[in-house]
């Protein structure tokens, strides 16, 4: 999932706790990058937890959670579609580049 503010994609994951943020928006999960973390207000996007006020929400299985208030309410579902990120020209061939290294070395085993 790329950050909903700039597209940019995860790279292979680190040791230790990602700087990566989850939020919700729009009833639906997302991602902010750190480098977006950055700007001022960049959470001002985000959904809200309508007891506590946190930012910290989870969504999951149609529902949404308070990591800090442990609050829950169901994600509202409408007839929209959702958002589009940012399209990465690049990125059908590097996810074609990264498939096809991965099945050769399946296949190779």
């Amino acid at each position: 999932m790329p950050c909903f503010r700039c597209g940019a994609r995860q790279n292979d994951p680190v040791r230790g706790a990602s700087p990566w943020r989850r939020g919700v928006r729009a009833d639906r999960q997302v991602l902010a990058c750190p480098l977006c973390q950055l700007a001022d207000g960049w959470d001002a996007e985000l959904d809200r937890c309508a007891r506590c006020g946190s930012v910290a929400l989870l969504c999951r299985l149609g529902e949404i959670e308070c990591r800090d208030c442990g609050h829950t309410r169901e994600a509202v579902r409408e007839d929209r579609p959702a958002e589009p990120f940012p399209v990465d020209p690049g990125l059908a061939a590097e996810v074609e580049a990264a498939l096809a290294r991965v099945l050769r070395r399946r296949t190779g085993v």
